[in-house]
């Protein structure tokens, strides 16, 4: 490729890595990191940020380390810490020995808040967080001095040494960076550096009762690890100037921070906070339920980390937000599974048939192609017999035009195995319910070609109901009628590593929990399955036959319940959406 052709083809972040390492700014290394908070699972909006940081680290011969931004004690948990480091090796990256935790440098973030009391940047305020958002301005109105700004060095060592030691309440107390109340950049005006909150932390117990905030933790913990390029999402923009003015006035080593647009799908919820009411609500069945957007929940659901890094490497890396449609995710899903997942017949609204002219007691193996898309793919064997199921919506009593499944009198193709012909109907005497079919077989049709040259339009998947295996079988729906509404981060907040308002001012219109979707799930109970899906292992994906793409649940299927999630359908409705698309 030629340079101005490689040039195109960067996306802005991989263009200013290119850039940093021909001029020689960081001597020709690159180190990234990845910082997620353990305070919930990781969704596919932070896969886009690891994908990133993981990637260009590989790219250009560097490395990238996963650091735990662990300074709220409240909220964060040693599951997460498992789960995320389990979800990130899962997608297939690793950073060797180089985990660290935003706890590990507690003593030197200490050691950092009181040099710039020293220097005179820092001071103890008093004020609440009530009077602190008043006294912090507005975007047209400058803000105000904090009556207790101009402290003196020594009152002020004083009282973040008794901050630290446990002398005042939560809340009673703040170390705030002394910089610009009038500042244009609410960001800047005086931002809160330490709170104190009494609670027992993950690792360190209760050693500390004062934190740091994320703005002096972030960039005070990459220089300590001799970050590179500081990749976050477009949020930070304007906390950067924040993140450089801790660096330049401490006078240590500065990465290089850098914003894109963070991951937006439509019907999806992609915000820690919003994803934490949908568990505790219980509008969920865990952080890892299926409809989730979850790491661990696409996992479930049987997504595979090739699925998810096609779909990001298609949506790219931009500075400009937008919104991308969920159906792209879904399509890349369904072209990865097409290629790898075995072909097999799952019967999920079951209607029994019987073939009268079959002979009672026999048993046919019939070859079954595994997967017409793989050349290596092998093919299998599936048991005939006089019995079988089919689905109870191929049969039609008066079936209207165009429907070319099986009615009285008709003739359809069995899959591997006979044509059938539908001869007479038994019902339910008390219901009018149809329960059972009567059928007949050409024995001259076997793997589906007639002698004589007729043909049939319909073609049916089936099993044999003597040695079919009963399954709960999960079809999923959008778990939101909507996107939900966007969180406005109001100025001046403070944000959290995933780029989230840490109160609850972020103003929200409604309560997204109006749009989650009442039937985002349809469980199915006696399902009948070829019974070569007894050995399905949770990870190996299946093509039910004109169903769609199933995966084995790994958490309720066990031994005597075998239960199936529907990764995807087989409608490509994003082909449609990107053929709209291109004709506007």
């Amino acid at each position: 490729m030629a340079k101005n052709d490689r040039e195109r083809a960067l996306d802005f972040v991989r263009a200013r890595v290119e850039e940093d390492n021909r001029t020689g700014r960081f001597d020709g290394r690159v180190q990234t990191r990845f910082p997620p908070e353990p305070n919930g699972y990781l969704h596919i909006g932070h896969a886009k940020a690891f994908n990133l940081n993981f990637s260009i680290a590989e790219e250009y011969g560097g490395l990238c380390n996963l650091r735990f931004d662990d300074t709220n004690p409240t909220k964060e948990e040693t599951e997460y810490v498992d789960q995320i480091v389990a979800d990130i090796h899962w997608m297939g990256f690793d950073w060797g020995d180089r985990l660290f935790y935003a706890s590990d440098y507690f003593d030197r973030l200490y050691e950092y808040a009181l040099l710039l009391i020293r220097l005179g940047k820092a001071y103890v305020c008093d004020l609440s967080q009530d009077e602190m958002r008043e006294y912090r301005g507005t975007l047209t109105e400058k803000g105000r001095n904090s009556p207790y700004r101009d402290r003196s060095v020594d009152e002020n060592m004083g009282l973040f040494e008794r901050m630290k030691a446990g002398e005042f309440p939560n809340g009673s107390r703040t170390l705030r960076a002394k910089i610009d109340m009038a500042s244009p950049n609410i960001n800047m005006r005086d931002p809160v550096v330490y709170r104190i909150l009494h609670a027992s932390h993950h690792r360190t117990g209760d050693e500390w009762c004062i934190y740091p905030m994320y703005d002096f933790t972030h960039c005070l913990s990459d220089s300590i690890e001799r970050i590179t390029h500081s990749n976050c999402s477009i949020e930070f923009e304007d906390h950067r100037a924040l993140y450089d003015w801790f660096l330049d006035e401490l006078e240590v080593y500065h990465p290089q921070q850098i914003e894109f647009a963070r991951l937006n799908l439509t019907r999806t919820v992609l915000s820690k906070r919003k994803l934490v009411r949908l568990v505790e609500g219980g509008l969920v069945w865990g952080w890892d339920d299926p409809r989730m957007p979850t790491i661990a929940g696409l996992r479930r659901r049987g997504y595979t980390p090739e699925a998810i890094k096609d779909f990001l490497g298609r949506v790219g890396v931009a500075k400009t937000p937008t919104t991308i449609e969920v159906e792209l995710l879904e399509h890349c899903l369904r072209d990865d599974l097409n290629a790898r997942a075995q072909r097999v017949m799952a019967v999920l609204r079951p209607l029994k048939v019987v073939i009268e002219n079959y002979p009672e007691g026999q048993v046919e193996e019939l070859d079954a192609i595994n997967n017409p898309e793989d050349e290596g793919a092998r093919t299998r064997k599936i048991p005939f017999a006089r019995v079988i199921y089919i689905e109870r919506g191929d049969f039609r009593e008066d079936p209207p035009k165009k429907f070319f499944r099986l009615a009285p009198g008709r003739e359809v193709r069995l899959k591997h195995a006979y044509f059938i012909t539908c001869r007479d109907v038994v019902k339910d005497p008390a219901t009018g319910e149809v329960v059972e079919l009567i059928c007949t077989y050409d024995p001259e049709t076997r793997g589906g070609d007639a002698p004589d040259g007729r043909k049939v339009k319909g073609t049916l998947h089936w099993v044999s109901a003597e040695q079919a295996l009963d399954a709960e079988v999960r079809l999923f729906d959008h778990l939101l009628l909507e996107a939900p509404p966007e969180e406005k981060i109001l100025p001046g907040q403070e944000l959290s590593a995933d780029g989230e308002a840490i109160s609850d001012a972020a103003a929200v219109p409604q309560d997204f929990t109006d749009l989650v979707n009442p039937d985002s799930v349809e469980v199915l109970v006696g399902c009948k399955l070829e019974p070569s899906l007894a050995s399905a292992e949770p990870g190996t994906p299946y093509q039910f036959l004109r169903k769609g793409y199933f995966a084995v649940d790994p958490v309720d299927s066990r031994a005597g319940r075998l239960v199936f999630n529907r990764s995807v359908g087989l409608r490509d409705t994003w082909a449609k959406i990107a053929k709209a698309q291109d004709a506007g």
